[in-house]
């Protein structure tokens, strides 16, 4: 006999499964919605084919944005650099070498305007990146729309602002854990009265599990942080059934296919028992777990950089298997650049075909009743519950961020892995098995020129503008933040005074501090 195999999560894969007399799960669109949350899933509406881009200047990603929608995308995703990540402006001396390079430089509302140039806002769907300054960006989306003639109640699309796996995983933070808080309910309660269709979060597992986590660990973190986000907001006053319904997820697909699928489904069971058993929701909009999913760029290899192209089409094909919403997959080349429009086109390709030609759309949840994929979506939801009462125990997902539980737990898991891929154990075509030299591909290369663009293009913006209107509107915002009142408001007068976002997360940063951490990420 041979040896165990398991999945990546640790999970063991028996070589044949058979009927365990489990009670059939009830019809996609019915609750807990493991199947599915829409009856008929993609017979009634394919998924969002939303391209994440953003490199350079605005208008050069504009120009990048009506390509892809020319091409078939369905709704855009904003990547923004790193100086805006940090509600930097470009000319500031921390933004040196970083203006442009991983996304689109966004200083104020005229470079806003012009990376949605031509492009209606009330006829296209946006997710932006973005998780410090979420606010601040949704802010300048809303008057640029506004800008447009679209009403604010016409706009849709998502921010990510999920500040905890900021802390967790990734590192693009500004200020202390518990104002991040303030400002995410801040958000909650801004939408619901102005921009009642979008979505305030995406509680994002992905940069969890870019960062090493296991499928098992993402999950369960990711809905940990979802108990943190309704928790803050009922504490805040807001009732979970007026923002619960624009809750959305944010979820990565690896490579080992049928562990991923039963991820997602066991995610919509476990959400929609949470929000009714432990939050008292009763709206089946604030019951049923939505989701973007994105392939795995820590899967992408340099080495043999075509082969990604095979396992970006296994870890789509698993999102629709599994029921995502809406799907980014991965430009081959990402491992070595951001993606050419070659690259980037091919990318949407592979979702077209999955959406047209696959025949996997005609059913809902295809998988199901796969004995195989029934005992690993309870595999995984019972380790994800084990993972989570932990999680409670220690405070909840705040607490566990802030005394580094979270982070410990992740880079264990990532040090594991490598440790695996180093000895052989874990196979990466191309990487540790069937090596060859590899072949050159066409790398893309961003204007190296746009830092000096921005700082000039700020310099105008400041010599032009009513200087004693920004000044009187960040006061207000500076007041606001010392209280209790809802910064956004203040806020968004300062952006429509041409304010910079380094200007306005400046006054947050005086006011609430900046996050330093215990412990490394």
């Amino acid at each position: 006999m041979g040896s165990q195999i398991t999945t990546d999560a640790g999970i063991p894969v028996e070589p044949i499964y058979r009927d365990n007399d489990r009670q059939p799960e009830p019809d996609a669109g019915q609750f807990p919605y493991t199947r599915g949350i829409y009856p008929t899933m993609y017979r009634g509406r394919l998924w969002t084919m939303r391209q994440y881009a953003g490199f350079a200047s605005a208008h050069e990603t504009n120009e990048r944005f009506r390509y892809l929608l020319n091409q078939g995308q369905m709704g855009l995703s904003v990547a923004f650099d790193l100086p805006t990540q940090l509600g930097l402006d470009s000319d500031d001396p921390r933004a040196e070498g970083e203006v442009g390079k991983v996304g689109v430089a966004i200083d104020s509302i005229d470079d806003m305007a012009t990376l949605f140039a031509g492009i209606p806002l009330d006829k296209v769907s946006t997710s932006m990146t973005i998780n410090a300054p979420a606010s601040v960006l949704l802010l300048l989306y809303e008057l640029v729309g506004a800008q447009q003639g679209a009403a604010s109640k016409t706009l849709t699309g998502t921010i990510q602002n999920d500040i905890l796996k900021e802390y967790a995983a990734r590192g693009t933070y500004i200020f202390p854990p518990r104002p991040s808080m303030r400002l995410i309910t801040d958000t909650f309660a801004y939408c619901a009265e102005r921009i009642p269709r979008w979505n305030t979060i995406s509680i994002s597992g992905y940069h969890i599990r870019e960062a090493g986590a296991t499928a098992v660990q993402e999950l369960a973190f990711t809905l940990a942080n979802g108990i943190a986000y309704v928790q803050g907001a009922i504490d805040a006053g807001l009732h979970v059934d007026e923002f619960g319904p624009r809750l959305s997820f944010f979820f990565n697909a690896h490579n080992n296919f049928f562990e991923e699928i039963a991820k997602f489904r066991a995610a919509r069971r476990m959400w929609a028992t949470i929000m009714r058993e432990r939050f008292g929701a009763t709206d089946e909009r604030a019951l049923t777990l939505r989701f973007h999913t994105q392939t795995g760029g820590s899967t992408l290899t340099s080495q043999q950089p075509l082969n990604n192209v095979v396992r970006v089409t296994l870890q789509a094909l698993a999102a629709v298997m599994g029921g995502t919403q809406s799907l980014h997959t991965n430009g081959f080349d990402e491992a070595l650049s951001l993606p050419t429009t070659e690259a980037a086109t091919l990318a949407l390709r592979t979702q077209q075909v999955i959406a047209y030609e696959s025949g996997v759309t005609a059913s809902a949840d295809p998988l199901g009743g796969s004995y195989l994929v029934e005992s690993m979506t309870d595999e995984i939801e019972q380790r994800a519950l084990e993972l989570i009462r932990h999680i409670d125990d220690l405070g909840g997902a705040v607490r566990a961020v802030e005394d580094g539980f979270v982070q410990a737990q992740i880079m264990d898991t990532a040090y594991d892995y490598q440790n695996r891929v180093e000895s052989g154990e874990q196979l990466v075509i191309g990487v540790n098995k069937f090596v060859t030299d590899d072949a050159p591909v066409p790398i893309f290369k961003p204007n190296e020129a746009v830092a000096a663009e921005q700082c000039a293009k700020l310099a105008k913006l400041r010599a032009e503008r009513d200087q004693a209107a920004v000044d009187a509107a960040l006061a207000d915002l500076q007041r606001a933040a010392e209280g209790s009142a809802n910064v956004l408001y203040p806020m968004r007068e300062a952006l429509s005074q041409r304010a910079t976002v380094g200007e306005v997360c400046g006054v947050l940063r005086r006011i609430w501090g900046e996050y330093r951490p215990d412990v490394a990420i």
